[in-house]
């Protein structure tokens, strides 16, 4: 019997983990879980480690971190529990863990992707932050160290399915494409009246139409921020220009990418909107194994609809591509407005309508600067959230007035 392949999740609680962890459970005779990690869910992280018995376990909060290793002795569980952003770069850079699923979301997630990269492990990437932030860092860190790089989100994963094997030692031109298609439903608000959009609460934003997903994301493809972030995240998987990147709305999501080439022909990737199918073609590629999620019937497809995005209902999208256009610490500076903004209105404490402003008027008072180091990229996220914090703090107590 061949060696099992260890595997490390970032992110383990949430939507991305757990569905990584219904992919392993289903081919034990190939991978074992090493390391598990939480931000404060410490009886989420329990119950994983009950049943998925890692060495590992890390928790960002140092106090759920010791309410976890207290359950963990009582139970007669021997796993080591750390604690901390120490904890984190340590799992993702461990030995025994060939693969790394890089599933924090925000930029919580930047430097245990960015320690996996270093380590050069095989990193499932569904932290979009560590190439939104620290794109030409993180993507020299993949080179240099001999690191595999799998994009996780659906469309990026669609887009990798459709390219010829090899594109990475390419530019696109080389390899005859002309562009990239990324598909987006739209979200909940694709079709609401535009002067409603003021008044939408956190739970409809959430109740994302196709996907089941955390409700920061859930507000971010709500926006179409998301869908921004996958702009600038493909520039760095695909070596895109801006130009050579289109977003298409496909309220369907059943198409979840395409690769248009020179000489006309389309290639599309198409499935269940379920993230397992990405997950598990990123742990078997090259080669593919059973995800669990259910199969195409295509005689059931009543229609497949494509849109333009409107930049005047979807800012965020458009705010997206200048900062990619910019550079530097622009897409640095847009993601923590961003966090900042989303985390507000989920607060109630802004409306939704607020998000693009908060992350337009951080854009125009931050300066843009060029990235060199990790320190650059981290001052510039620390300056645009406490710019962020105090445009939203202005505005509620112009609203208590």
């Amino acid at each position: 019997m061949s060696e099992l392949t260890g595997v490390t999740i970032l992110g383990s609680t949430g939507s991305i983990g757990v569905n990584t962890l219904d992919v392993l459970a289903r081919h034990p005779e190939r991978f074992r879980v090493v390391a598990l990690t939480a931000n404060r869910n410490s009886e989420a992280l329990f119950q994983q480690c009950l049943t998925y018995q890692p060495q590992f376990a890390v928790m960002a909060d140092p106090v759920a971190a010791e309410q976890l290793e207290i359950r963990l002795r009582a139970a007669g569980q021997p796993v080591e529990v750390l604690a901390g952003a120490a904890g984190l770069e340590q799992v993702a850079a461990l030995p025994a863990a060939g693969y790394v699923m890089a599933a924090i979301v925000g930029a919580a997630g930047l430097l245990p992707t960015l320690a996996a990269a270093r380590a050069g492990k095989r990193i499932l990437l569904a932290n979009k932050e560590a190439l939104v932030m620290a794109g030409p860092l993180f993507m020299a860190a993949v080179r240099e160290q001999g690191a595999e790089l799998l994009p996780i989100d659906s469309e990026h994963n669609a887009i990798f399915q459709c390219l010829p094997p090899g594109f990475t030692a390419n530019s696109l031109d080389a390899v005859g494409v002309r562009r990239i298609l990324l598909t987006g439903s739209g979200g909940p608000f694709r079709t609401t009246p535009l002067e409603q959009l003021s008044e939408v609460t956190p739970n409809q934003a959430c109740a994302h139409p196709n996907w089941q997903m955390g409700r920061k994301i859930s507000v971010d493809s709500a926006t179409l921020m998301n869908k921004g972030l996958e702009v600038i995240e493909a520039h760095w998987l695909f070596a895109a220009s801006p130009e050579q990147i289109e977003v298409v709305v496909h309220p369907q999501s059943v198409i979840h990418s395409m690769v248009e080439y020179v000489d006309g022909s389309v290639l599309a990737q198409l499935g269940h909107p379920d993230m397992r199918t990405p997950i598990a073609h990123a742990l078997a590629w090259p080669e593919r194994l059973a995800s669990g999620a259910a199969f195409l019937n295509f005689t059931q497809l009543a229609k497949l609809e494509f849109q333009a995005p409107d930049f005047g209902r979807f800012p965020c999208l458009q705010l997206a591509f200048a900062a990619l256009e910019t550079g530097g610490t622009a897409p640095a500076i847009l993601n923590a407005a961003n966090e900042i903004a989303v985390q507000a209105f989920l607060e109630r404490r802004i409306r939704f309508t607020a998000i693009a402003a908060v992350v337009e008027w951080t854009l125009e008072q931050v300066g843009v600067s060029t990235i060199e180091t990790l320190t650059t990229i981290l001052a510039a996220d620390v300056a645009a959230r406490t710019v962020a914090n105090e445009w939203i703090a202005a505005r509620m107590a112009e609203d208590m007035r």
